[in-house]
Order: C-alpha cells, then sequence, then structure tokens
C-alpha cells in the first residue's frame, strides 16, 4: 500500500515528508513527482511505509493537519489510471483524426 500526500508546499523535500512520517512508524519510501519542464516540485507525493497498521496511523493523524503554512491530505493512493496515447478518451471515426460536422 502507499500513501497520498496532497497539497504539499511546494519547497517540501523528501527528508522532511520522511521525517513527518517518520513519527508513525518505518519510512520505506518517498515520492516527490517534479513537473517534467519545470522541474519544480508538483505539490504531492506518495509515501510508502513498513506495515499497514503504520500507514492507517499516519493517514489518521495527518489527513487535514496544517503543516508548512498548509492543509494536508493525506490518503490511501489509487492505482495509477491507464491514459490513452492520445491523452484522452474521444470519438473518432474518421481515418484522418479529425472531427468533422457535416
Amino acid at each position: 500500500m502507499s500513501i497520498y500526500v496532497g497539497n504539499l508546499s511546494y519547497e517540501v523535500t523528501s527528508e522532511d515528508v520522511s521525517a513527518v512520517f517518520a513519527e508513525y512508524g518505518t519510512v520505506k519510501r518517498v515520492q516527490l513527482p517534479t513537473d517534467r519542464e519545470t522541474g519544480r516540485m508538483r505539490g504531492f507525493g506518495f509515501v510508502e511505509m513498513s506495515s499497514d497498521a503504520e500507514e492507517a496511523a499516519a493517514i489518521e493523524a495527518l489527513d487535514g493537519a496544517e503543516w508548512m503554512g498548509r492543509d494536508l491530505k493525506v490518503n490511501k493512493a489509487k492505482p495509477r489510471e491507464e491514459r490513452s496515447p492520445a491523452g484522452g478518451n474521444r470519438r473518432n471515426n474518421n481515418r484522418d483524426g479529425f472531427s468533422r460536422r457535416y
């Protein structure tokens, strides 16, 4: 299981996040995605802990808590949804890829 942590400050580091979650158990991994173009933190991350009980305790304690001037959103991470290569579900029956109205 993995924990989703949202509404993070853009200045937060993985060490900061690890320190906060370590109060509830052993942190195995912290992942803070960055924007591909700017390299800037995206404002959310994922935390993996040693056990489901530790993760549940962290979620219970930290969801809605104020940290670094922001109210955290902390819950179980949902599996990543597969996205189509075109970037969305578009109905298009034309072979050339353009929609037309007649």
